[in-house]
């Protein structure tokens, strides 16, 4: 019976954190720094964070990205101080840079195809491309106002016969 009450508890989680349709299947755990280090190239990746850049091509865009790790709905989590590397996502079609901007969070799926070295400062940084089947942007996250009941001087003030009850 114990068994049986784990098992409903930790379904009923893991439906609370559910990835988006478009963004679920199997992916392989590397991260965008480890491909940076290996030969990954046909490791199918869900990976995300923030865009440095968005750059459109004539058949297709690609985006740089600053890699984080992925919360459990795949949203990119806060960037850590030094993150999970970058990486190139490119996908056909035209993806507007006005939309897309700098900073944006974005979770992208697809397999690694290649590598690109691009310069980033002086320093020649060999990033892995992945030819994304979803791209996903993330609405922004809104700041939520929380504001409390002021506190009462005397227990008795707003309470009590005739104050309201």
């Amino acid at each position: 019976m114990r068994i049986l009450a784990l098992s409903l508890l930790v379904a009923g989680l893991a439906g609370c954190a559910s990835v988006p349709k478009p963004l679920q299947g199997e992916v392989n755990p590397i991260t965008p720094r480890e491909a940076q280090r290996a030969d990954a190239v046909g490791a199918t990746v869900r990976w995300g964070g923030r865009i440095v850049s968005t750059e459109p091509g004539p058949n297709q865009t690609c985006f740089e990205m600053i890699g984080s790790t992925l919360q459990g709905d795949g949203r990119p989590a806060d960037m850590s101080e030094d993150g999970s590397g970058r990486f190139i996502a490119c996908k056909s079609g035209f993806y507007d840079p006005a939309i897309f901007l700098k900073d944006r969070e974005l979770t992208v799926l697809g397999r690694i195809d290649g590598y690109e070295s691009r310069k980033i400062g002086d320093y020649d940084y060999r990033q892995p491309r992945v030819a994304a089947d979803v791209i996903y942007l993330w609405p922004k996250a809104r700041p939520v106002d929380v504001r409390y009941p002021a506190p009462q001087p005397w227990p008795w003030w707003g309470w009590g016969w005739g104050w309201g009850w």
